[in-house]
């Protein structure tokens, strides 16, 4: 991307409604622009980021044995009659009236939709379990929609619903999408923390969220300091062997983690002082496992392996796609801007040409830019070195290429780690090779 040809608004200065670093940043950057309320627009570069996120959750849910489909945003009212949540879900669900008089509504989450797909498909034991997610816009009617992306009404979400013949079958389901969890916010470089949860409006008995720490966070949290220490994406956990996912359930339910309003001094103290840790954290995630609350419901049921009826058990299992976005940033920033990691950085590189003009830096960073293969930005501007070193590090890509005329005539650049600051000069040819 040629920065004389983009659609990248960067902005020098805050704007007065952005209260939490992960907003100010998102608008200052050229990620988004709030069109209403809570509502925002995702612009090239912010958009970029959301769909490198929402690969790696694909890949890790694919991983997982989850099948992707794609629900409707507008659900009928008569579904969350069925359910009975209709009313009481409040004034968080938008409802709306077609030109018909049908009652509808834009989904908040899809437990009466899935369930009601699957009841007219599903009729024999033999074809569960089924685990069936999509990556989706939601909407929830926020009374006071603040911090950006991070609490608006409209939101990316990947919700997931397990289907299983018994309470044991269903546990299984829910440990493998706890375990994809842990290896998805590792991949995005994000340290999370799975808490037992309250279960709300969704129901159920079994519940985890996951909270991700950034020193801005919004929840003061307690935990064992080893959560930050296992390489869950290189582990050896089979989704497949129900022994690997017991093991790694214990795991998890064996260390301590807490919120500040669940803090229990007694099971603290028996933490290990070395392995004590407190700080902030980010919700991104939940998941539930409520049994037959909608299955039982929405009327479905299949045959079982004696002919006898058995209603499913049923799981579901949240990742807030655009809140990650937010939750990154929150993470990983400094005073002069964002600090992507590497997996989803919207280009791996930003060109810095610091002498527009000069037939040498120019040459230099057309070729650069080609066999970077459309995989940076090209700061091909006229403005002055200051400007451009500014947008870079406001940007955040993890490496700058910096092209100057002294350096050029050597066939040299610099350059520079993001996360790090380090700089160093290089040839043409090993610039590349560290990128790549």
């Amino acid at each position: 991307m040629r920065l004389t040809r983009s659609f990248l608004p960067t902005l020098k200065e805050t704007p007065a409604e952005a209260q939490i670093a992960s907003h100010r940043l998102m608008l200052r950057a050229g990620l988004v622009r709030q069109t209403s309320a809570g509502i925002y627009a995702w612009l090239p570069l912010g958009l970029r980021v959301l769909r490198n996120i929402e690969q790696i959750v694909r890949e890790e849910q694919d991983a997982a044995g989850a099948q992707e489909m794609l629900m409707p945003t507008l659900q009928s009212a008569e579904l969350w009659e069925k359910s009975g949540r209709y009313e009481d879900y409040g004034k968080e669900m938008l409802r709306i009236v077609d030109r018909h008089d049908r009652r509808m509504l834009y989904g908040p989450t899809n437990e009466e939709m899935i369930t009601d797909l699957l009841q007219g498909s599903i009729k024999s034991y033999r074809e569960l379990p089924q685990i069936l997610y999509h990556i989706q816009w939601k909407f929830r009617d926020e009374v006071r929609p603040r911090f950006g992306v991070m609490r608006g009404r409209e939101f990316l979400m990947k919700d997931a619903y397990s289907f299983d013949l018994d309470y044991a079958s269903a546990v299984v389901s829910y440990r493998k999408m706890m375990l994809a969890y842990m290896r998805t916010f590792q991949r995005i470089d994000l340290k999370a923390i799975p808490m037992v949860a309250d279960t709300g409006p969704i129901g159920g008995d079994l519940s985890h969220e996951f909270i991700v720490l950034a020193s801005t966070g919004e929840s003061q949290v307690f935990y064992d300091g080893d959560f930050e220490n296992i390489d869950w994406v290189n582990s050896e956990f089979d989704y497949e062997k129900s022994g690997d996912l017991d093991a790694f359930y214990n795991q998890m339910t064996s260390m301590y983690a807490a919120t500040e309003e669940k803090h229990d001094l007694t099971a603290w103290s028996t933490v290990p002082k070395e392995r004590k840790r407190e700080g902030r954290g980010i919700e991104v995630g939940h998941i539930f496992y409520f049994g037959t609350r909608y299955s039982k419901a929405m009327g479905m049921s299949v045959a079982g392996p004696d002919g006898a009826q058995i209603i499913p058990e049923m799981g579901s299992y949240g990742i807030g796609v655009s809140r990650l976005v937010g939750a990154v940033i929150e993470a990983k920033h400094d005073e002069a801007g964002i600090i992507w990691p590497d997996a989803i950085a919207p280009y791996r590189a930003s060109i810095l040409n610091l002498k527009q003009g000069d037939a040498t830096c120019d040459t230099i960073c057309e070729d650069l830019y080609a066999k970077l293969g459309g995989n940076a930005i090209y700061d091909d501007r006229t403005d002055r070195a200051g400007v451009k070193f500014n947008d870079a590090d406001l940007i955040g890509l993890p490496w700058q290429i910096i092209v100057g005329p002294r350096g050029a005539a050597n066939g040299m650049v610099e350059l520079k780690r993001r996360a790090t600051g380090e700089r160093a000069e290089v040839s043409l040819d090993s610039v590349l090779a560290k990128i790549n």
